[in-house]
């Protein structure tokens, strides 16, 4: 089980300034192992939420402590699957993470979820009683690009995330190619700070973050806007 606390600052960029970041970030920071070629990789998220959307309208009214549930994977692989939980309040997340089985996985999109009983992480056990008690039910697949930077100190990631995409059908999850449409603007790119403690200077200034507006960018957030 991963259990990472950190805080999590969003700015939106131009695409086209990627580049010029990426050349600069390769020098002093380690490139995610997942990035391809020098690249990125793609992420494929469903989201789980209520009946009655609750996640997503506390998402609306703008409440500062609210939480998101989802399940991931990464380039349409499905030997690493990821059932995520993420709390947020203010500019803090905290995100604990369970590994799922393929068949775990179907088995959530279905809408079961008996088997977290039988797992023995107390993460398991509780996002079991919630997500029954509370009605929580498969809503919509967010899938996005990102190329990301790591630096080990004080669990620092710089991540860009575009294309942004979604699809309101959570039967295709794992199908290789879904008919998702664009939610973002292609010439629009999310950065991410993240990192627990505090973000080294040198970072700061190669990011020139300190007069950047930062934004409440929900990827999930934004898709079911979209699609209302």
């Amino acid at each position: 089980m991963l259990d990472v606390s950190r805080k999590e600052l969003k700015y939106i960029i131009g695409t086209d300034e990627i580049y010029i970041y990426k050349s600069k970030l390769e020098k002093i920071m380690d490139a995610d192992p997942h990035n391809r070629d020098g690249g990125g990789y793609t992420i494929r998220s469903l989201y789980f939420d209520t009946f009655h959307d609750n996640d997503y309208m506390e998402k609306l009214d703008g409440l500062d402590k609210r939480q998101k549930i989802r399940m991931r994977i990464y380039d349409g692989q499905t030997n690493i699957i990821k059932l995520e939980l993420k709390a947020k309040e203010g500019d803090f997340q905290r995100k604990r993470s369970l590994s799922l089985s393929l068949e775990e996985a179907e088995s959530m999109i279905d809408g079961d979820y008996t088997f977290l009983l039988e797992r023995p992480e107390h993460l398991a056990h509780g996002l079991y009683t919630f997500m029954n008690t509370k009605g929580y039910v498969p809503k919509c697949i967010v899938e996005y690009d990102r190329m990301a930077f790591m630096n080990e100190f004080n669990d620092i990631r710089i991540t860009f995330d575009m294309n942004l995409r979604a699809l309101e059908d959570p039967s295709q999850f794992f199908k290789d190619d879904i008919e998702s449409y664009r939610v973002a603007d292609p010439s629009e790119t999310t950065m991410e700070v993240k990192y627990n403690g505090f973000l080294f200077s040198y970072i700061k200034q190669t990011l020139d973050i300190v007069d950047k507006p930062r934004v409440s960018n929900s990827k999930y957030g934004r898709s079911r806007s979209f699609a209302k």
